[in-house]
This record gives structure tokens, sequence and C-alpha cells, in this order.
């Protein structure tokens, strides 16, 4: 069970739309998982909590965030 950050708070982050914190997070987790595999196989913590992490710091929004400058994530 995730417990920090709170679920709560990341859904207001992206405006309410659990959809979007999904497909953000699942994006996002994807991403570190091709570029930072070495760090990924020694860290204590998944790919999706880093995700969770980064968009509760506001490292990384959505696209259509008005936050948002470039994208981060590249498909």
């Amino acid at each position: 069970m995730m417990i920090e950050p709170p679920i709560d708070e990341l859904v207001k982050i992206v405006d309410g739309n659990k959809y979007k914190l999904c497909c953000l997070m699942a994006k996002r987790a994807k991403y570190l998982f091709k570029t930072i595999p070495e760090q990924l196989e020694t860290s204590d913590k998944k790919e999706v909590s880093i995700a969770a992490d980064e968009i509760y710091r506001k490292e990384v929004v959505a696209s259509d965030s008005p936050l948002a400058k470039k994208s981060i994530i590249e498909d």
C-alpha cells in the first residue's frame, strides 16, 4: 500500500482526474524503467513510487497543465 505521497494530494495536483494521474504515473514509470534501470535495481523504491514522488513535488506535470513548459515524458 502506498502511503507517501498521499493519493488524495496527487489527485488534486491533476485537477481531480484519477485517470490522468494513472496515465501520468504509468508513463513516467515506464520512462524511468527505460532510462535508469541500473539505479532502479539498487534503489529500495520502485519506479512507480519515484514517479509518484516526482508528481507530488511537481517535477513532472501533465502536458496539458498550465505548469508544463515542455514534455518531460517521451513516448
